[in-house]
C-alpha cells in the first residue's frame, strides 16, 4: 500500500466525517464574510465615478482586447467570463453600481479576458477540462452512492471505483481553478493600482483587495471541501483492501 493509501486509511470514516464537518463550517463562514465585504463595498461610492461595465471596458481596451463584450446577465454575484462567447458577464448589482466591489468585481473578471487573450496556460488547462469535467460531475452523482450500496451488499467495487475516479477529476479541477483566480485578482490590482483615474486612492484599492481576497478563500474552501469528499469516499475502497 502506497503512503496516500495509508494516510487515507488512517483517516478512517469518523475522521473523514468530522473534516467534512469542519470544511463545511469554514465554508459557511468565508461565504457569509464574502457576502458581508461585498455589501459593505458595494455602498462605499468609487470617487471617480466609472461603473462596472465602464471599468470592464476600459481594463479590456488598455489592454488591446477589442473582441470581447461587457454584458449584464441576471442573478446576484453570477459574474464570470465566457472564453467561448467571448463575453464578460457581470450581474445587475456589478454592471451599473459605481462602487469599490463593482469595480473589484469587474476588473477581475476582465482580468480572465487577459488571461485567455494571453494564453494562460492554466486557463487554457481548465478550459480544456470542462467537458470531461461536465461527464465526471454527472457520474459522481449517481455513482458515489450506488457504489457505496453495492459494495456493502454485494461486495462489488468496480461502480466505486468509477465514482471515485470521476470524483478525482472534480477535485484536481478545483485546485486547478486556484491559480487561475488569484492570478485574475492578481492581474486586476495591478490594473487599478496603475489606473488613478478608476481607482483614486489607496483606501479603494486596499477595500478592492480585501474584496477579491475574500472572494478567492471561498474557491479555496471550495477545493478542500472536494478533497474531503475524496478522501472520504476513496477510504471505502482503501478499507476493504485491508
Amino acid at each position: 500500500m502506497d503512503h496516500l493509501s495509508l494516510i487515507i486509511g488512517f483517516i478512517g470514516y469518523g475522521s473523514a466525517w468530522f473534516l467534512m464537518i469542519m470544511i463545511a463550517v469554514v465554508s459557511f463562514i468565508v461565504q457569509w464574510r464574502f457576502k458581508s465585504k461585498f455589501n459593505k463595498y458595494s455602498e462605499i461610492a468609487l470617487l471617480s465615478g466609472f461603473s462596472g461595465q465602464e471599468v470592464a471596458e476600459k481594463m479590456l481596451h488598455d489592454n488591446g482586447i477589442y473582441d470581447v463584450k461587457v454584458i449584464s446577465v441576471e442573478g446576484q454575484l453570477t459574474d464570470h467570463y465566457n472564453p467561448e462567447a467571448k463575453t464578460v458577464n457581470l450581474s445587475p448589482d456589478v454592471y451599473y453600481s459605481r462602487s469599490v466591489a463593482s469595480a473589484a468585481v469587474a476588473a477581475h473578471e476582465c482580468g480572465h479576458a487577459v488571461q485567455h487573450a494571453r494564453a494562460y496556460n492554466w486557463l487554457s488547462l481548465r478550459t480544456a477540462m470542462v467537458p470531461v469535467i461536465n461527464v465526471a460531475s454527472t457520474l459522481t452523482q449517481w455513482t458515489l452512492f450506488i457504489g457505496v450500496m453495492l459494495l456493502f451488499f454485494t461486495h462489488n467495487p468496480y461502480v466505486l471505483a468509477i465514482g471515485v475516479s470521476a470524483l478525482a477529476l472534480v477535485t484536481a479541477f478545483s485546485f486547478i481553478t486556484l491559480p487561475v483566480e488569484f492570478d485574475a485578482s492578481r492581474r486586476a490590482l495591478a490594473w487599478l493600482n496603475n489606473n488613478y483615474n478608476v481607482m483614486q486612492t489607496r483606501e479603494e484599492h486596499e477595500q478592492a483587495q480585501d474584496a477579491l481576497w475574500w472572494a478567492a478563500m471561498t474557491y479555496v474552501v471550495a477545493a478542500l471541501s472536494a478533497l474531503a469528499t475524496l478522501m472520504y469516499y476513496a477510504s471505502f475502497l482503501l478499507n476493504r483492501r485491508n
